[in-house]
């Protein structure tokens, strides 16, 4: 069986990176004594795969990894988010799971965008918003970007699906396919001063039968962990 779970990073864990995340829940699932399916060859691993890693220093209430289960286990997931929760490190909490459908997409293969709150600084509210108006009545935004040591030019305007103005953050849903769009991409194209003072993603959609759903949703008695607010502050 293939288990997802959703789990939230905030407060001063969101310093961690992404590699460094994942060595956390390998922890956690031995404490907690989850029978994980490995790999074979001659250094087995545990089936685990994450969703879009997270930029080092963003905060999430909508981060992603499905995990094999051993064939024949048992496995109880009502109680398995507090258990792994109470081992994982303040500020990563668990706040879903549920199975995979078998044949269902890797999560870096089906999601296709995110949504970001992004804190600037650098601009007053009403610089910001005309910024923002004339990045979106654009035709295109080209930046430079940096892989593997080679930049190019590219233009990231088809990225931007949505972007709106409050105060002096930016909401806006970025694509994810066929490359992410990071939200300190969208402050380089909107130009100006602007300064990235801290992001968190809010959600990952996926698109099926011309409808937009998320890999994994809350609970309907959750709300936006406000416990995961106290753990992480």
């Amino acid at each position: 069986m293939k288990v997802r779970f959703r789990f939230s990073k905030q407060g001063r864990v969101r310093w961690t990176s992404h590699r460094d995340v994942a060595r956390m829940w390998e922890r956690a699932f031995r404490r907690v004594a989850l029978p994980l399916a490995y790999s074979q060859g001659f250094s087995p691993r545990p089936r685990v795969s994450f969703g879009l890693a997270l930029p080092t220093g963003a905060e999430s209430v909508a981060e992603y990894l499905d995990v094999e289960v051993a064939e024949g286990a048992g496995v109880d997931l009502d109680v398995l988010p507090e258990r792994l929760g109470a081992a994982l490190p303040v500020g990563v909490d668990v706040t879903a799971a549920a199975p995979v459908e078998p044949g269902a997409g890797s999560l870096q293969e089906v999601v296709t965008s995110c949504d970001w709150v992004v804190e600037t600084a650098g601009l007053s509210p009403g610089r910001l918003a005309a910024a923002v108006e004339s990045a979106m009545a654009a035709p295109s935004l080209v930046i430079t970007r940096e892989r593997k040591g080679q930049r190019s030019e590219q233009d990231v305007r088809p990225g931007i699906l949505a972007c709106e103005v409050d105060g002096t953050s930016l909401v806006a849903e970025l694509a994810a396919q066929p490359r992410a769009l990071r939200p300190s991409e969208l402050l380089t194209a909107l130009g100006g001063d602007l300064v990235e003072v801290r992001v968190r993603r809010t959600s990952q959609w996926i698109q099926r039968d011309g409808a937009r759903e998320e890999p994994l949703p809350l609970p309907l008695d959750a709300t936006d962990a406000p416990h995961v607010v106290g753990r992480a502050s």
